[in-house]
């Protein structure tokens, strides 16, 4: 039989979708009041893999990722997911910003082996958390880069994401190393 014990923290990242120039110049500031202080961002990256979001977002959408400092626990990104859908809301309704929806917040973690992003959807390779939310292994980590899966998303699949990622999982390892 084995062994019950705790997982090691993980590295919450969270990745932003928006038409709005202006609000991605602003909305690290808003994460950090939530997330605390962030150690990574990744370029500013045009989101051209799929129209899906187009028709509330509009054109010219464009995608950052951010990587928090302070480490997570994994069974943490569930309430997380819950706290970034309200923040979707909370903002979008504001009605500062013109779109139907104007922005998409999809946290998610790394850690040594793996890419997690949480979800509100279901499917069969998603497991349920609660809450409403699922998680699904994204990205694993082997032989010094990402693999991917039929289900990984078109955009995760490319250099520019998975360069970012190979940097958040080093820095990762060395906080790690530093606890």
């Amino acid at each position: 039989m084995g062994k019950i014990s705790l997982p090691k923290p993980v590295n919450l990242i969270i990745g932003i979708l928006t038409g709005s120039s202006g609000l991605l110049t602003h909305i690290d500031k808003v994460l950090e009041e939530y997330f605390g202080p962030i150690d990574l961002r990744s370029d500013i990256i045009p989101f051209t893999f799929t129209n899906y979001y187009t028709e509330k977002m509009g054109t010219g959408i464009k995608r950052q990722f951010y990587s928090f400092e302070r480490f997570i626990m994994p069974d943490e990104i569930a309430p997380i997911k819950v706290r970034t859908n309200a923040l979707e809301e909370m903002i979008t309704s504001s009605k500062k910003y013109p779109m139907k929806r104007s922005i998409n917040i999809d946290p998610g973690y790394i850690n040594e082996s793996k890419l997690v992003l949480a979800s509100t959807k279901d499917f069969s390779h998603r497991i349920y958390l609660r809450d409403g939310i699922y998680a699904e292994v994204t990205l694993n980590y082997h032989r010094e880069g990402y693999e991917t899966f039929p289900w990984t998303f078109p955009d995760y699949k490319t250099p520019d994401y998975q360069n970012f990622f190979l940097r958040v999982r080093e820095t990762y390892v060395k906080k790690l190393k530093k606890r």
